[in-house]
């Protein structure tokens, strides 16, 4: 009655990866993104019903929807015991839970958080060994899970996810298949592979974490690391653990009128302009917030605050849901509307726009040769930086821009620069809803840089 199954839920941006697996009519859900009703189609399709939830840690990064796709199913939700969570129901190290012939047996693997655990999975019709571990954020292809949630404890969770990866995971087997929570491109790790594949073995051969088998040394290289912090992770830590606020369906903004935006504006709406680098350079509202939609997971939770409505500018209607989406699996459910049909509406209003000129690489080179009066901003990550840099830049990271305004003088011209330009339009839009008058923005950026040969400097 019913064949095994087991599918990879993606969510964009956050990199976050979640699964679904059943046999025998029942199934699990291992990590639910908040916007969870393609869970409840995949097992309507298996024809089976969703019998469990497990979260293998409490989440930093974005919303569990645990609590919503109990509601959608009647599931149990299973999570560490080691926080003191006030939904569902602790698990310990040994625990087993059974699905058809699957079994899923819960290891404690503290590290990255202290409630961490990774989930050993089992096909009883053939063997009580293993054959896949989900293993949340504590190993992850090509890495392991970032250790710097506990500042005042680096040492002991770094030796804590020591034990984890290699007294724990590693021994069960070089055959065992692993399903990460995160893949290439989350806040969660660093250097993490492209692939979403691999087996234990696989990874205690080439991953260069792995490689660190002595206690000390990767103690060393963890406490060593660094990573940025994004201000909405307070807030994530906070709904997960109580619970975030009933979804059910996302949220719809409305349509608004060039007026009526304009009006929502003027008592405190905060624009986000979901638009490329290039079109927002080329025109915008003033006041709004440059985010280009596939950058909101990465960069909505440095500048978005939570007690705010927000009002969104985009390239065309089929963005607005996508950009609720991101925001949602954030935490950002304030969503008031959106500008119908976009800048053109507003720019046909008559009402005023403003625009960032484009510095070409090319004209950076002139700048630099020639000793011009200007300020480039660089605002890539400081490994970024240190791995190439051009003469005369000032580093600031993006995310810690606001904090920061004060370093640069608005007596002279600034121009923004990143990887790509992407990164630089954000933080062009910072600067001039600062006050900053003279801002430009150095499109293509690093990348440009390379393909034309700019003077570049390493660390």
């Amino acid at each position: 009655m019913g064949k095994m199954f087991l599918e990879t839920v993606r969510s964009e941006g956050l990199a976050h990866l979640s699964y679904i697996v059943g046999h025998n009519g029942k199934a699990a859900v291992i990590d639910p993104r908040r916007d969870s009703q393609e869970y409840v189609d995949i097992a309507y399709s298996k024809g089976a019903a969703i019998t469990h939830i497990f979260e293998t840690h409490r989440n930093e990064d974005y919303v569990i929807g645990s609590l919503d796709l109990a509601r959608r199913t009647g599931a149990e939700i299973y999570h560490g015991k080691a926080t003191d969570f006030e939904y569902g129901n602790p698990v310990s190290e040994g625990d087993r839970f059974e699905i058809g012939s699957l079994v899923f047996k819960i290891l404690e693997t503290p590290g990255h958080t202290f409630d961490s655990i990774s989930i050993a999975l089992s096909d009883t019709s053939f063997s009580e060994e293993p054959i896949g571990v989900f293993t949340g954020d504590a190993l992850f292809i090509g890495d392991v899970g970032r250790t710097d949630f506990f500042p005042d404890r680096k040492e002991e969770v770094a030796g804590l996810l020591y034990e984890s990866v290699f007294k724990k995971l590693i021994p069960l087997g070089d055959d065992v298949i692993i399903y990460p929570a995160h893949g290439a491109g989350s806040v969660c790790g660093a250097g993490m592979a492209d692939r979403e594949f691999s087996t234990l073995g696989y990874e205690r051969k080439h991953n260069p974490l792995l490689q660190k088998k002595k206690k000390e040394d990767f103690i060393l290289f963890k406490v060593n690391e660094h990573h940025y912090q994004p201000p909405y992770f307070k807030q994530m830590e906070i709904f997960n653990r109580k619970g975030a606020p009933e979804l059910c369906e996302l949220p719809r903004p409305r349509p608004m009128s060039p007026s009526e935006f304009e009006k929502k504006m003027n008592s405190g709406m905060l624009v986000i302009d979901t638009r490329s680098a290039e079109a927002f350079a080329g025109s915008f509202v003033p006041e709004s917030l440059a985010i280009p939609l596939e950058m909101i997971p990465s960069f909505a939770g440095y500048f978005v605050n939570y007690d705010k409505g927000i009002g969104l500018i985009t390239a065309g209607y089929e963005d607005v849901e996508t950009a609720v989406r991101f925001l949602v699996r954030m935490g950002y459910d304030n969503v008031i509307g959106y500008l119908e049909e976009g800048l053109h509406a507003w720019q046909v209003s008559g009402r005023k726009y403003d625009r960032i000129p484009a510095v070409h690489a090319t004209e950076l080179v002139r700048r630099i040769q020639s000793d011009y009066n200007f300020t480039l901003l660089d605002v890539r990550k400081i490994d970024e930086y240190n791995e190439g840099r051009l003469p005369g830049a000032v580093h600031i990271y993006l995310g810690e821009l606001p904090d920061r305004l004060s370093e640069i003088t608005k007596e002279k011209p600034v121009t923004t620069f990143c990887g790509s330009g992407q990164r630089a339009i954000i933080a062009a839009s910072i600067l001039k809803q600062n006050g900053f008058e003279h801002v430009e923005d150095s499109l293509g950026s690093m990348a440009a840089c390379q393909a034309i040969g700019c003077p570049i400097l390493e660390h």
